[in-house]
């Protein structure tokens, strides 16, 4: 098990502080590749700080291929083989105003349900549990570019119960308030249908690119969500290098 003797160096928010200094354990090979980062809880107490704020240094360092996150497992100290993942949790307001675009969000419908059908079949969530249905759509200079269809679940985040979505993206709403430990993708093209067409203003059987996203935290789900795309709009990058593992 690896110590949890960390110095922070006092400059800059507090994450970036945990972060450094956690990189500094990893470059200097006193944690060394396969070693257990000490579990969120304990460098929440060791530190005096909050959960959120270790959560956030342990993302980033996850972001930048130093350390692995599995779900129930904890945090490892990456190996040579580890691949950083292609695909980051990133706001839409950023994406949109990397373009140089105007942002714009319209809330559809929030509805408050209980788990069942094909969110209990896939095992997404236990049958009954509350959730919150979220459909919403993003826009970039008042041209739709993201339709997104969210469950939430209020055992996870029972604050959500009481936040309306009229003028937050749940999604960034999330990534302020909620901290994560793993999320999975899967990408796959699908053709629009009315609904989907109407809301994204495309014509119905058009080419849409689809991200289905489950995010945990530790052992239970936090949030299920489609999002969907126009399929001219949005372009998948992942980068690679020599030695790494991809297919």
């Amino acid at each position: 098990m690896t110590d949890l003797a960390l110095h922070l160096d006092g400059n800059g928010p507090l994450y970036e502080q945990i972060r450094r200094a956690i990189a500094l354990k990893i470059t200097r090979r006193q944690w060394r590749p396969g070693d257990r980062i000490p579990f969120e809880s304990e460098l929440c107490a060791a530190l005096n700080t909050s959960r959120m704020t270790v959560n956030k240094a342990l993302q980033s360092l996850a972001d930048d291929g130093l350390i692995v996150r599995r779900r129930k497992a904890g945090s490892f100290v990456a190996t040579q083989q580890s691949v950083q993942a292609p695909l980051t949790i990133a706001k839409i307001e950023d994406e949109v105003a990397g373009e140089g675009k105007a942002y714009s969000y319209e809330l559809i419908t929030r509805t408050a349900m209980r788990a069942e059908g094909k969110l209990t079949v896939a095992g997404i969530f236990p049958r009954g549990t509350d959730v919150v249905h979220i459909r919403c759509r993003h826009l970039a200079d008042g041209t739709p570019v993201l339709f997104e269809d969210r469950y939430i679940s209020l055992k996870a985040v029972p604050v959500a119960g009481d936040e309306p979505f009229e003028a937050t993206p749940p999604g960034s709403w999330l990534l302020e308030h909620v901290p994560w430990t793993e999320a999975e993708h899967a990408i796959c093209a699908v053709s629009a249908d009315p609904d989907l067409a109407g809301q994204l203003g495309v014509t119905v059987g058009a080419a849409c690119l689809r991200i289905e996203r489950r995010t945990w935290a530790d052992d239970e789900t936090v949030t299920f969500v489609n999002l969907t795309y126009p399929g001219h709009h949005r372009t998948l990058i992942g980068r690679f290098q020599p030695g790494q593992r991809g297919g």
